[in-house]
């Protein structure tokens, strides 16, 4: 009976398409042509550049958290769901701290049963007396206590933001910046690395968002640590070379997912030929767990 081959070479079709699309969309990690290099021996010799003692310790706030398939975070895993964490981060030096990133924006957030209110109460508070806040790039779970704080003209005072985070509002997603804030504001322009302070060095890592960058510190005790933003959200993209799946990069994030896969690349590159160089990928649970049992990272705010 022919009619019951065709409904078949159908069927088949029908499946080879939908595997086709599947590989498209959640699996293929495919490295592009082109290179991004991060030169440590120059981001070391910055972070050694600016005298003074460098940073005693690095602690965290959980502010907020969302749950996404781990499918969609990392290509090739399960379609589980998983939680994804929201931190802030502070830096502290012997007399003073730098803050890292501000979470979310509490006034939108604060019906949500994972927003932590005290969490979010030391973030603004640690804000207001930081000597720099860094930003790591311009999504609203990075810089949505920003726009929030209530002295943001304060705030801003010692905030380097990059053109690239001022200008690019758009990733924002609606989140804006009260009418006049930045009028007067400069930011800050670097081509390729800029030393903030004894210790730290920031990396210009576009693709995730046009201001995307990296955050390097380096401790007093001659420890490295690397912030990865959203580059990265889990430590497994960086281990297996395995970026997001393509349906959130293109039609999601719309993200330059060419650029972030070649830095996921020469992160592997520098996982692999430096073994002290710890790098904290953007929201990952199990991750910070495993920070704070080994000491790199103390949660909680001072």
């Amino acid at each position: 009976m022919a009619w019951l081959r065709w409904i078949g070479y159908f069927v088949l079709g029908l499946a080879l398409v939908a595997g086709a699309l599947y590989y498209w969309f959640f699996l293929d990690a495919r490295v592009p042509s082109g290179r991004y290099a991060i030169d440590m021996k120059e981001v070391r010799r910055l972070a050694d550049a600016v005298p003074g003692d460098k940073p005693l310790e690095i602690r965290a706030e959980r502010v907020f958290s969302f749950r996404f398939p781990f499918a969609v975070m990392v290509t090739g895993q399960g379609w589980q769901e998983i939680d994804v964490p929201v931190y802030s981060y502070q830096v502290s030096y012997a007399d003073r701290a730098i803050v890292i990133d501000t979470a979310v924006h509490g006034p939108n957030s604060k019906d949500n049963p994972t927003f932590d209110p005290e969490a979010y109460a030391r973030m603004q508070a640690a804000m207001l007396t930081a000597a720099d806040i860094l930003i790591t790039h311009e999504h609203p779970d990075h810089l949505g206590g920003l726009v929030a704080a209530e002295d943001l003209t304060a705030v801003l005072a010692h905030t380097k933001l990059t053109r690239e985070q001022v200008e690019n509002a758009e990733a924002r997603s609606g989140l804006k910046f009260p009418d006049g804030a930045l009028a007067s504001y400069q930011p800050l322009n670097y081509e390729r690395y800029y030393a903030v302070a004894p210790g730290v060095v920031l990396i210009k890592a576009p693709g995730h968002t046009p201001g995307s960058q990296f955050v390097y510190v380096k401790m007093a005790d001659g420890r490295e640590v690397l912030f990865l933003g959203d580059v990265a959200w889990r430590h497994e993209s960086v281990a297996n070379l395995a970026p997001r799946a393509r349906y959130v990069s293109d039609f999601y994030l719309k993200e330059d997912r060419n650029a972030v896969i070649l830095q996921i690349a020469e992160l592997k590159r520098l996982r692999e030929a430096e073994a002290g160089l710890v790098m904290i990928a953007g929201h990952d649970g199990d991750q910070m767990q495993k920070l704070v049992k080994d000491g790199v990272v103390a949660m909680g705010f001072r």
